[in-house]
């Protein structure tokens, strides 16, 4: 082993985080001549895979580099469906969990069928088919429940005006907003805050 190849391990072992630039180059061209050589993990998705993987570009600071697969699922991550850095596919739950947990966290973003497909590594019609599968719903009308509870709360503990909520879920559109408020609890915004003042909750 070469001087230059221990400190690149030394470093590895140290900060699973720190990216060489090599390593960042063959993620962002997706290099299979790296494939085997390590693995990448995301910290937004949970989900760790090849370099070559054509997945969208994650953000070079939410990236975390592993030597093995095994070291990237003992640290949580699962493999991608679309590069199947195991050989294996994830299952469909598993898939599932990770991306109603994605949005739960990022509900405030523009989400899209094809955002959230890209994101979880997936094609927009499978991840519309398996999700609705496993919830019921489809990925679009999970975002839209999200975001509708998050205004209630807003609505009912704060003093903030409709718009200003509207932009604070996700919807910035506010008469669409209402809209799809109405459609989801039967009240609009106003609505809704004035029961709640009157029933004292």
């Amino acid at each position: 082993m070469t001087s230059k190849n221990y400190e690149d391990l030394h470093d590895d072992r140290k900060s699973v985080g720190r990216i060489s630039g090599e390593k960042w180059q063959a993620i962002i061209t997706n290099d299979v001549a790296y494939n085997n050589q390590f693995f990448y993990a995301v910290k937004t998705t949970g989900i760790f895979c090849k370099p070559s993987c054509k997945s969208r570009i994650p953000k070079k600071e939410n990236v975390c580099i592993f030597q093995t697969a095994e070291q990237a699922i003992a640290a949580s991550y699962r493999p991608c469906k679309r590069c199947k850095p195991t050989n294996e596919r994830l299952p469909d739950n598993d898939w599932v969990a990770l991306i109603t947990d994605y949005i739960d966290k990022n509900y405030h973003e523009k989400l899209t069928l094809e955002t959230l497909a890209d994101t979880s590594h997936g094609s927009p019609y499978h991840l519309h088919r398996t999700f609705k599968k496993i919830k019921g719903i489809t990925p679009v009308e999970y975002t839209q429940q999200v975001r509708i509870n998050t205004a209630k709360r807003y609505l009912h503990h704060s003093e903030r005006t409709v718009s200003d909520i509207a932009m604070i879920v996700g919807i910035p559109n506010t008469p669409y907003f209402i809209t799809l408020y109405k459609k989801l609890t039967g009240y609009t915004p106003l609505q809704y805050r004035q029961l709640m003042k009157k029933e004292g909750l």
